[in-house]
């Protein structure tokens, strides 16, 4: 069994609902809408081929959506691109112009307000690098450092320098709306700096009903890693996005921040994703480099429940063959793991929440038992997260009467969402679990379990007890 999850973003590359078919059955667990890209009617289709194509394989998908945050670009050029050469001066602007090779706007009102003299700005994934000399009313002055064609609208990363930039656009608000309307499982939003982002975003979905939506946080930027701890604890899970991250930090920090979001997810037991450029090369090739299979495994072994294709599967010529290699790492890398030992560091945490504590336990029980499976009924997510949060051998079979739980449980390592039946009691709470977890595949008759619920039944987090038997 295929433990960690994947992440592949939707495109041309994957249009087909065939070849979703395939990369489901290769090991695609969440389909990736990157709403930076493409019309919105191109999202309609895609959305409705996920759907047609999980459940012709009698399965569910999810979907993600990944909304821009706020942005800082370019303006339009005179022409279709201009030539910066390094050691010249260039204006940025916030008045609204043409630009050329000596000034160019931003569409950032306030940048004058926020950078000084010897601030850096980044241009086009830090392909053009400024540093400020001065500001001059709406004019900033700067010495181009490294230059290149630049070409219109291209993105402007400001390393260190903290924004008044909103934390949900006019843009966001109208994507979310389309993402309800097309009910959406999960947002992705992009650049965030603090809690307070997450919560607005938040109290949108409150409004429009639809509290059920989870919220993954992209951290993108030393501010977002500075208010780590709060917008974790304000989100549902959060994604390592190691694009921007590694623009607007110094480079050699990603990895350890990398490194220190994982540990803190893990800690507090939510999904924790690892993103971008992971099989970069096999946009153009079948196969991969050493490297990018190293940096695969190191994320499953670091602890990461999720791993993404970005471009691979959207615009590369090989998204089937990238949904497999990234499968057969993470699978090898997961026979590395020694979950006894990973069990007793975990539980060297001081708990006090009864669920998590028979959660431990199960975990234990199954680890001592050798058993099978862990099989937890679950009415909102909650126990399976805490149960995944200890990492089991085993594989953790969650049962739910309620659709909406699936999304928040699709994310976490090593758990399997399965839809069940109502029940009224205990017997038949269980009966039906193990029912519904034989027609997984993933245990059979003979086979010892583990079982964790809750009493009295249809309680949201009230799980308080486990049991053991051969099914």
């Amino acid at each position: 069994m295929l433990k960690t999850k994947i992440i592949c973003t939707m495109g041309p590359a994957c249009d087909s609902i065939e070849l979703l078919k395939v990369m489901i059955q290769e090991g695609m667990t969440v389909a990736r809408l990157n709403m930076a890209h493409g019309e919105l009617e191109d999202h309609v289709t895609r959305i409705n081929n996920i759907r047609k194509a999980a459940s012709e394989l009698n399965t569910y998908v999810p979907i993600m959506m990944d909304i821009k945050g706020p942005e800082v670009r370019i303006g339009k050029l005179k022409e279709a691109s201009c030539h910066l050469q390094a050691g010249k001066e260039l204006i940025l602007t916030t008045e609204e112009i043409l630009g050329d090779a000596e000034r160019i706007s931003v569409n950032y009102p306030e940048l004058n307000l926020v950078v000084k003299p010897g601030d850096r700005i980044l241009i086009d994934d830090g392909l053009v690098d400024l540093t400020v000399l001065s500001v001059e009313g709406s004019d900033i002055h700067c010495k181009i450092i490294s230059g290149g064609i630049l070409k219109p609208r291209k993105g402007v990363n400001l390393p260190g320098i903290k924004t008044t930039l909103p934390g949900v656009t006019e843009r966001d608000v109208m994507h979310i709306g389309f993402g309800i309307e097309n009910d959406i499982e999960i947002i992705a939003a992009s650049f965030v700096r603090k809690g307070d982002d997450i919560r607005e975003i938040r109290s949108i979905l409150k409004e429009r009903g639809v509290e059920h939506v989870q919220i993954i946080s992209k951290i993108e930027n030393q501010e977002g890693m500075t208010n780590l701890d709060d917008i974790i604890l304000a989100s549902d899970g959060i994604m390592v996005a190691r694009g921007d991250l590694g623009v607007e930090v110094p480079i050699e920090d990603v990895p350890m921040m990398q490194k220190e979001m994982i540990d803190k997810c893990n800690r507090a037991g939510k999904p924790v994703i690892v993103a971008t450029h992971m099989l970069e090369s096999m946009q153009v090739n079948p196969r991969p480099t050493r490297s990018e299979v190293s940096d695969v495994a190191n994320a499953v072994l670091q602890g990461a429940d999720v791993v993404m294709l970005s471009g691979e599967s959207a615009a590369g010529k090989y998204p089937v063959q990238s949904v497999r290699t990234m499968a057969a790492v993470a699978r090898r890398a997961e026979t590395m793991i020694d979950y006894k030992e990973q069990f007793a560091q975990k539980s060297a945490q001081q708990i006090a929440d009864i669920t998590e504590v028979i959660s431990q336990g199960a975990v234990s029980s199954s680890l001592v038992l050798n058993a099978k499976a862990i099989i937890t009924s679950t009415e909102s997510g909650f126990t399976a997260r805490m149960i995944s949060k200890y990492r089991p051998k085993a594989p953790i079979i969650a049962v739910t009467q309620h659709e909406e739980v699936l999304a928040k449980i699709c994310l976490l390592s090593g758990v399997i969402p399965v839809m069940g039946d109502k029940v009224t009691t205990t017997d038949e709470m269980f009966e039906s679990a193990t029912r519904n977890a034989i027609k997984t595949g993933y245990i059979e008759k003979g086979d010892i379990i583990v079982l964790s619920a809750g009493v009295p039944i249809g309680q949201s987090g009230n799980t308080n007890l486990i049991k053991v038997q051969q099914v």
